[in-house]
């Protein structure tokens, strides 16, 4: 399929800011994602104490619903706001340090620990930093990643992947000539040859 005019479509950072502070944030799901309640066994194997990441995370309810099952849950986020957001409105307490091997980054990370929220571009996270994960919920992020930034993205993802991870993965289906996207439309062979 042909993505027409999105191959060339950029979304800056100021602009996915400015969707925060306008309260533009149609993507949140403020009851958590059917498709993650419907396949988490897939993602946590009947597993407890697992590692799971949450790339351009936003507020999401999910990660909190995680963190409570007794896994650790990491995230990143360009917007500080959202991720402060998603503290108040879970209740729950954190403290907020600087990441030293990132100019400007903060980690938000709750007072019990099993959630760090790093608050950064994703391209600037590593696992040197952050460590591997045993999965991966991709609910709006490989569809909000600039066409032209997925391969580096994908790269950087499979370099966070413990050998035996799991890696959730929505996207939308739709006709890219009518909505210029985000989020943008990734056909399922263009998903194959970016995993491999």
């Amino acid at each position: 399929a042909d993505i027409g005019s999105q191959k060339d479509r950029v979304v800056t950072e100021e602009e996915w800011l400015q969707k925060w502070e306008m309260g533009n944030i149609g993507f949140h799901k403020e009851q958590g994602h059917p498709l993650l309640q419907k396949y988490l066994d897939v993602l946590i194997k009947g597993s407890s104490g697992l590692r799971i990441f949450f790339p351009l995370c936003g507020k999401a309810v999910e990660m909190k619903w995680l963190a409570d099952m007794g896994h650790e849950v990491v995230g990143v986020e360009v917007s500080e706001q959202a991720l402060k957001e998603f503290f108040a409105e879970q209740g729950l307490p954190y403290c907020e340090e600087p990441v030293p091997e990132i100019s400007g980054a903060k980690r938000l990370q709750s007072i019990s620990g099993n959630i760090s929220l790093y608050c950064c571009s994703i391209y600037d996270l590593s696992s040197s930093i952050v460590g591997k994960f045993d999965g991966v919920w991709d609910r709006g992020a490989l569809v909000a990643v600039n066409p032209c930034d997925r391969q580096r993205y994908v790269s950087l993802m499979i370099t966070l992947m413990e050998k035996n991870s799991s890696y959730l993965l929505v996207t939308v289906s739709y006709d890219p000539n009518k909505h210029k996207g985000p989020p943008f439309y990734v056909p399922e062979s263009e998903i194959k040859s970016l995993f491999g």
